[in-house]
């Protein structure tokens, strides 16, 4: 199937989905309206014929379908700038990439590195669930330059940047335990504390992960748990 075609598919079925939130909010707001006619201690049948042309829930009915198509078109244009996935880049593109995002997340990795191995699978789960900030990952063997700039000299190193500027960095896994198991949303409370990434809605068999993220997190500068650059 042309790749075209598949993006262009995607992209309808989430607009469906769009609307389709948008229609179910559209009956709640209904019902809501019912119940409070119907707690006035009135016998009145509520006419849903009337309830359908009233101004106030037309106007909540577009300004909602209008808030989420706007959601959509941000998140397309955010695709587009390479949000929305954990992705490589060289060198030459690394300047680009960083101050062409509000904000992103650089992961300084060696191919060989059981650890950089171990950041790369977080960082790809992350991705799409955090799409106002960018994902990229970046070949240190292939990246003097940027290296050297940065002060690169332990991976895994993951830099942080808003608008371009390098304002934090994980070094090493001292801030996540210490421990090569710690568990993907450990990673996800850590970028949290250090404001790359927002909050999203958590079901509550997470809660307990996100605990564990805390009572694991150390800042001890004698763990040595990294790979030497």
């Amino acid at each position: 199937m042309d790749p075209d075609s598949v993006k262009s598919t995607l992209s309808n079925l989430a607009f469906g989905n769009v609307m389709a939130a948008a229609a179910r909010d559209y009956q709640k707001e209904l019902l809501a309206t019912q119940k409070a006619q119907a707690s006035q201690g009135t016998n009145e049948e509520v006419d849903l014929d009337d309830l359908l042309d009233d101004p106030e829930l037309e106007k909540l009915h577009a300004d909602r379908i209008a808030a989420l198509k706007k959601e959509a078109e941000k998140r397309e244009v955010l695709k587009r700038q390479g949000h929305g996935e954990y992705r490589e880049i060289s060198e030459g593109d690394f300047l680009g990439e960083v101050t062409g995002s509000e904000r992103a997340i650089c992961h300084f990795y060696h191919h060989e590195f059981y650890r950089c191995k171990i950041m790369d699978k977080h960082l790809k789960a992350l991705a799409p669930q955090h799409i106002n900030t960018k994902f990229i990952k970046l070949d240190a063997e292939n990246a003097p330059f940027f290296v050297t700039k940065l002060g690169v000299k332990t991976l895994p190193c993951v830099i942080l940047f808003r608008k371009g500027v390098a304002f934090d960095r994980i070094v090493g896994f001292q801030d996540l335990g210490g421990k090569d198991d710690f568990p993907t949303r450990a990673l996800e409370s850590l970028l949290k504390r250090k404001g790359i990434i927002d909050e999203r809605k958590k079901d509550n068999d997470e809660d307990d992960d996100d605990e564990y993220g805390r009572n694991r997190s150390v800042r001890s500068s004698d763990v040595q748990d990294s790979d030497s650059d």
